[in-house]
C-alpha cells in the first residue's frame, strides 16, 4: 500500500469514527449534466432525484442545465464542456458516423425513451388523417427537429410521396400550423400537442400520427456520457445511473409530486400543464409496451442494429453507424434497480 492509499484509508477510517459514510468522507465527484431541452415536465426525471438528494447521497455533485436540442447536447458532451447529458439516440448516432475521427465521441449508457416521441401532427380541417395524406403537403419543423430528420424513415415505412418542407424557429412551429402557413408539423408529441392546445386548438381537432404506431420503432432519448468519464471514473457513471433510476421510479409513480422539482428550477412554469406533459411522456415513451417488454434502461440488439442502419441511410452519414460504438450496457444498475415500470 502506497502513501496515497494509506492516507485515503486513514481519512475513511476517521470519517467512519465520526459517524460519516465513506461517500460523504470524500469530496463529491462533480458531474456537469445537460438536458436536451428546457425545464419542462420530462426534466423531472433528472431534477427530482437531484432535489431529493439521491445524487448527493451517492457521492456526486451533479449540476443540471437546460438544453436547446439533442444535437447541441451531444456536441457539448463531445467537447468536454459537459460530462453527461440527455439526448436523442439518432442525434448521437449521426455525430458518431459524421465524426469518425473525433477522440471524444459520447456513448449512450442508459435507455430512457424506449420509443421515439416524434410524430406528425396536423389539424383535422387539413384533411390529413393518415400518413399517405401527407404527400404533396407543406410540412414544417426546425431543421434539427428529430421528427424531421427521421421523416425519410417514416415516409419509406408508409409509402409517402414527396413533401415540401418549411423551416422555422421552434417557438413558431405550432403558431404557423394554427395560422395555416403549413399543413402539418413534426415534433415530440408531448411538446407540440400541448403547445397546440395552448394556442387554442381543441384536442379533438388535432390529428396525431406517432412514428412508433406507423412502423418506425426508433429508440428515443438516452443518457450519454463522455468516454473520458467512462474510462477515468466508471463508478461515478454507475452511481449516477443508480440514483437516476431510484428517482425515475418515483417520477413514474407520482408525476404530480415530481413536477415540484421542475417548478423549483423554473418558477414560471404551469405546473398543471407540465404534469400533463410529463404524464404523456411516461405513457408514450417511458412506460410503453415496448419498454415493458425489453425492460427499462436497456435495448434490444436487433432493434438497435436496425435503427443504426436506418439512421445511416436517412441521415446520409459519412460512415455507417456502428451500434457497438454508440451504446454500452456495462454501467447499468442491477435488474432489480431498473424495475421501475408499472404493469398495465
Amino acid at each position: 500500500m502506497n502513501k496515497r492509499q494509506l492516507l485515503q484509508s486513514f481519512l475513511a477510517a476517521s470519517a467512519l469514527s465520526f459517524g460519516l459514510s465513506p461517500a460523504l468522507a470524500q469530496s463529491p465527484t462533480p458531474i456537469k449534466f445537460q438536458l436536451d431541452w428546457r425545464f419542462e415536465g420530462p426534466a423531472a426525471l433528472f431534477l427530482h432525484p437531484a432535489a431529493k438528494g439521491y445524487f448527493k447521497a451517492a457521492g456526486l455533485d451533479v449540476s443540471i442545465d437546460a438544453g436547446n436540442g439533442s444535437g447541441g447536447t451531444v456536441t457539448r458532451v463531445a467537447s468536454g464542456a459537459y460530462d453527461m447529458g440527455f439526448a436523442d439516440l439518432a442525434a448521437l448516432m449521426e455525430f458518431h458516423a459524421n465524426n469518425p475521427d473525433s477522440p471524444n465521441k459520447p456513448v449512450a449508457v442508459m435507455m430512457v425513451y424506449n420509443n421515439t416521441p416524434a410524430s406528425v401532427m396536423a389539424l383535422k380541417k387539413s384533411g390529413i388523417t393518415k400518413p399517405a395524406d401527407l404527400a404533396g403537403k407543406k410540412l414544417g419543423a426546425p431543421v434539427f427537429d428529430a421528427g424531421r430528420r427521421a421523416f425519410p424513415i417514416f415516409a419509406k415505412a408508409n409509402n409517402i410521396g414527396p413533401v415540401n418542407w418549411t423551416a422555422m424557429d421552434p417557438t413558431l412551429r405550432e403558431t404557423m400550423l394554427m395560422r395555416g402557413d403549413i399543413d402539418a408539423i413534426t415534433g415530440f408529441t408531448f411538446t407540440s400537442l400541448l403547445n397546440l392546445e395552448a394556442r387554442g386548438a381543441k384536442a379533438a381537432d388535432i390529428v396525431v400520427l406517432p412514428y412508433p404506431d406507423y412502423g418506425v420503432k426508433l429508440y428515443g432519448n438516452v443518457i450519454i456520457a463522455s468516454p473520458k468519464l467512462i474510462k477515468e471514473n466508471p463508478e461515478a457513471v454507475k452511481k449516477f445511473l443508480s440514483a437516476f433510476a431510484k428517482g425515475a421510479k418515483e417520477v413514474v409513480a407520482n408525476p404530480a409530486v415530481a413536477i415540484e422539482s421542475v417548478k423549483a428550477r423554473d418558477g414560471i412554469i404551469d405546473s398543471k400543464l407540465e404534469t400533463r406533459r410529463l404524464q404523456l411522456a411516461i405513457d408514450t415513451v417511458i412506460n410503453s409496451a415496448d419498454a415493458r417488454a425489453e425492460g427499462f434502461g436497456t435495448v434490444n440488439a436487433g432493434r438497435m442494429s436496425l435503427m443504426a442502419s436506418q439512421v445511416s441511410d436517412a441521415f446520409g452519414t459519412k460512415t455507417r453507424v456502428s451500434p457497438d460504438a454508440v451504446w454500452t450496457a456495462s454501467l447499468l444498475p442491477p435488474a432489480a434497480e431498473l424495475n421501475i415500470l408499472s404493469k398495465k
